[in-house]
């Protein structure tokens, strides 16, 4: 595949790609995911991710944040923390943080106090945000709503929702990033009903590696564990329910992503220095 593309959020620090992540990130390579940026989850994977970027330069980038599911554990220690993570050259983002009424893994009061914090912290480090969402849709929306006039930018990660959460999360002018959920046409109807109507300048793909193995991918890896490598599916996936080649969503979800997380200026600088 001679098409660019960008993940926008893989783990690669995830234990699953301990063994052979060079080889990981060079197939990804070989088949066009010419950058990713891989996801900070809590403290630790955020470290980690910054490490990870830090010895792929050009490569790779990160993300620092407290996933809803780690809100419990966040106070001002570690907001300072996250803060000092933050000022890492190749640190593009705040999060994964957001909300998950799912899993309920943390207090629901802990994880809007997260959340709020977060926000906060990206609104004076002006650094965008990777959003979480999962059956929290009403409270996360509210919470994002009185930040969002002072953020730099925001993505609703793993977007799996249909019309009505769509059109609100357009409405507070963020991006949309869509996983391999979309390659699965029981679980991702509404997904795959509502993603034609994505605005070309706000749409963002991942692969959320190792996990949503797109349901439809030939072969399947024995493993089943996802990896970079997998999102040109995802692409031509994307692409087709869009009514779109896949040249056009290879060059719109890469100038998206450019422009989001600031990739290019970084580049620039990087092979300038």
């Amino acid at each position: 595949m001679s098409d660019e593309l960008i993940d926008i959020g893989s783990n690669l620090t995830h234990d699953s790609f301990a063994g052979d992540l060079p080889e990981v990130i060079a197939r990804a390579m070989r088949v066009g995911v010419t950058r990713q940026v891989v996801t900070g989850a809590d403290l630790a994977s955020s470290r980690a991710a910054a490490a990870l970027a830090e010895a792929h330069p050009g490569v790779l980038w990160s993300t620092a944040g407290v996933h809803p599911h780690h809100a419990a554990d966040f106070d001002l220690g570690r907001a300072e923390e996250l803060r000092e993570l933050l000022n890492r050259r190749r640190v593009v983002a705040v999060g994964e943080c957001g909300l998950d009424y799912f899993r309920d893994l943390s207090p629901r009061t802990a994880q809007r106090a997260a959340f709020a914090a977060q926000l906060e912290i990206a609104v004076s480090m002006a650094k965008p945000v990777f959003l979480h969402q999962r059956d929290a849709h009403q409270d996360f929306a509210a919470i994002l709503a009185e930040y969002r006039p002072g953020l730099a930018g925001g993505v609703a990660h793993c977007f799996t929702d249909g019309e009505r959460e769509l059109e609100a999360y357009l409405a507070l002018d963020l991006s949309i990033g869509i996983t391999g959920w979309i390659c699965d046409e029981r679980r991702g109807q509404s997904l795959r009903e509502v993603a034609p109507r994505i605005p070309s300048e706000r749409l963002m793909i991942e692969s959320d590696s190792p996990y949503l193995l797109p349901r439809n991918l030939e072969p399947r890896p024995q493993s089943r564990r996802h990896e970079p490598a997998f999102l040109p599916h995802i692409a031509r996936t994307v692409a087709q329910i869009r009514g779109e080649s896949l040249a056009e969503v290879a060059a719109a979800t890469t100038r998206n992503a450019l422009r989001f997380f600031g990739l290019q200026a970084r580049s620039l600088s990087e092979h300038s220095a």
